[in-house]
């Protein structure tokens, strides 16, 4: 008769699983699913595809800049590549909606490019994510040395020998 007991609390408690088909489940906050690329805040120093163990992530350096390429296909979710980002631009988000038929498969990846940088007054080049950097290295700076780090290191001496407003 405990059989009858249990049965009846179930059908009165209802189902303990999400009905995934026809409701959205929830998602921890703390899951590592998709890999997210802000490329405003990337320096360039490939830190990510350096730690990378799956090879997910590649850079590949062109004229109109650095490109970057993750595969979704490939990639382990492992956060390596999120921890060891210096100025967080590149994350995990908790997007898990990976599914894909097999004919997909290599458009299964996210695509960005970091610009290269000009010298505001020279017009020559001073690397990648210059905005990143100077965000990441000169917190707590005076905001009247913000226009030096868009200089290259010439026209920065220049300013400097000058007297421009520091």
């Amino acid at each position: 008769m405990s059989f009858l007991k249990v049965l009846v609390k179930n059908i009165v408690a209802g189902p303990s699983t999400v009905a995934y088909p026809f409701g959205e489940p929830e998602t921890p906050a703390a899951y590592r699913g998709r890999v997210a690329f802000d490329a405003g805040a990337c320096t360039g120093c490939r830190m990510c595809e350096y730690v990378c163990p799956a090879g997910a992530i590649r850079f590949d350096e062109r004229d109109d800049g650095l490109h970057f390429a993750v595969w979704h296909n490939s990639c382990a979710n492992c956060g390596h590549c999120a921890h060891y980002c210096p100025t967080k631009a590149i994350r995990l988000t908790n997007d898990w909606h990976m599914a894909h038929l097999q004919s997909e498969k290599y458009a299964l990846a996210d695509h960005a490019v970091v610009p290269r940088a000009r010298c505001t007054r020279c017009g020559a080049d001073i690397g990648y994510g210059t905005d990143a950097i100077v965000r990441h290295a000169y917190r707590g700076v005076a905001r009247q040395t913000e226009h030096l780090a868009r200089l290259c290191p010439d026209c920065r001496r220049a300013a400097s020998i000058k007297g421009a407003s520091l």
